[in-house]
């Protein structure tokens, strides 16, 4: 008997110690023009606060359905994923974990910080510690939905 309690206890601590930490679920929008918020209305947004908005590339992430688009604002580069619809986002946005070291089942090693936002149909993503970077985005989506590392 005493046995059996040993092993129901170590599995039960094993399972506890991996099991992901839970992070608050990002509720939807009330609708209407933040549901909709796309890349066009970003980079409209940076260009009437002033910054300087540069379309880079394209890119594929494993760890997203979509594919992203890189941008240089002012001296930052940041991966923009558009969706189709804000559902969409919302269903990957989720999966993030609040470090930004895994997204669903898939472990990354970043350079640097991840910071994510999401708004609308976009997931936003800025790698690096540039307060004013991270300010001028969270500005125009909100706060991150990861977040920050501890100062070095």
């Amino acid at each position: 008997m005493q046995r059996v309690t040993y092993r129901t206890l170590l599995l039960g601590l094993l399972l506890v110690g991996c099991a992901r930490a839970a992070s608050t679920p990002e509720a939807p929008s009330a609708g209407g023009e933040e549901a909709r918020f796309s890349y066009d209305d970003l980079m409209a947004a940076l260009e009437a606060g002033g910054a300087t908005v540069e379309p880079t590339g394209e890119l594929e992430q494993a760890f997203f359905s979509v594919n992203g688009r890189t941008v240089r604002i002012d001296d930052a580069d940041v991966q923009v994923f558009e969706y189709a619809d804000e559902s969409s986002r919302l269903a990957e946005s989720s999966l993030i974990a609040p470090d930004g070291g895994s997204i669903g089942t898939t472990m990354v090693t970043w350079v640097d910080q991840p910071t994510f936002w999401a708004k609308g149909r976009l997931i936003v993503l800025y790698i690096g510690r540039e307060a004013a970077g991270i300010e001028k985005l969270s500005g125009l989506l909100g706060d991150p939905i990861t977040t920050p590392w501890p100062t070095p």
